[in-house]
């Protein structure tokens, strides 16, 4: 039975679903930040992807254990994870391989989950354990979506929000076919030495997702592009000094190599802000699933950990 688990700050408040370890909910008082689904755009809001990110060609890939086949951004996701540890500001949730998960992903493992809040801060670590004998191999991500407009901002278009980064670079990723495979024939180049990429439903409509890999120190903020004294205002007292709008959000994901921006449609939302260890399969795949791009490879009885955050503000 899937449950529903609150966590909290002073000022942050975090809710999971048992089901998939979804990030349901994250508010400051009373303003949510999380989209909260809906099956006219998306109906999914932070889905945790293992143990692969994007989708495996024609949906499947040979591996020393035999043939992985799974849907996109894998199984975690559909499955219920059990509560090991809890506290007012904290939750561990905990997803063991069962003989159904090795139907289609031939493999032991155990991943967990944890959440805790401090502040204005969410922080999500991912633990994975490989309590076999033999290497696991597995990609795992992040897929938070967040509403638009941000609380306390009057911008409602995407096209008025920007990513902006820590420095200063150039961008590279791959494309995203129609079938979601990555094309590093015809790469993404979205950023030329700037520290700021202005969002737009037309960029993300185009290219279907943004991909950034190697993102500067691995921070990212979203807030508006739109200055104060561009906003209408019909009050004599209109604000007219050239400053941004104040309220935002920064995610910081050190360890994840690639970023993914996403939207559903032109008009939807949320902009979904995805920390990725791995990506897509590539058109070129050799369809060995240890050769995808960004694996990792944990060594029996060994486990790793892989952690993000995001402040709101």
């Amino acid at each position: 039975m899937s449950e529903i688990i609150s966590i909290s700050s002073d000022s942050l408040t975090a809710s999971i679903d048992t089901m998939g370890a979804q990030l349901m909910s994250l508010r400051k008082g009373e303003s949510e930040y999380l989209w909260q689904g809906d099956s006219n755009w998306w109906p999914r809001r932070a889905p945790i992807l293992f143990p692969i990110v994007g989708v495996l060609k024609d949906g499947k890939a040979e591996s020393a254990e035999g043939i992985v086949s799974l849907a996109r951004h894998g199984l975690a996701r559909l499955n219920q994870f059990e509560v090991v540890e809890k506290s007012n500001s904290s939750v561990t949730l905990q997803l063991k391989s069962t003989e159904e998960t090795r139907k289609s992903y031939p493999y032991n493992f155990e991943l967990r989950l944890i959440f805790s809040v401090a502040n204005n801060t969410l922080t999500q670590t991912y633990e994975v354990t490989n309590p076999a004998n033999v290497v696991l191999p597995f990609t795992l991500g992040a897929h938070p979506a967040f509403n638009i407009p941000i609380p306390g901002v009057e911008s409602t278009s995407l096209d008025q929000y920007c990513l902006t980064f820590t420095r200063s670079w150039t961008s590279y990723g791959p494309s995203i076919t129609d079938e979601g495979l990555c094309d590093y024939a015809t790469p993404q180049r979205l950023i030329v030495n700037s520290d700021t990429l202005p969002l737009s439903w037309e960029l993300i409509d185009r290219e279907k997702t943004i991909t950034l890999e190697d993102v500067p120190d691995r921070r990212i903020t979203l807030t508006s592009n739109i200055t104060a004294n561009s906003i209408e205002s019909d009050t004599e007292d209109a604000i007219t000094n050239d400053v941004y709008e104040t309220h935002g959000i920064q995610m910081d994901f050190e360890g994840f190599d690639y970023l993914g921006i996403w939207s559903a449609a032109p008009g939807c939302p949320f902009v979904a802000l995805e920390p990725w260890c791995g990506i897509a399969d590539t058109i070129d795949t050799d369809g060995i699933f240890e050769h995808k791009p960004g694996i990792i490879s944990l060594e029996p009885e060994q486990s790793i950990a892989k952690t993000l955050s995001i402040t709101v503000f």
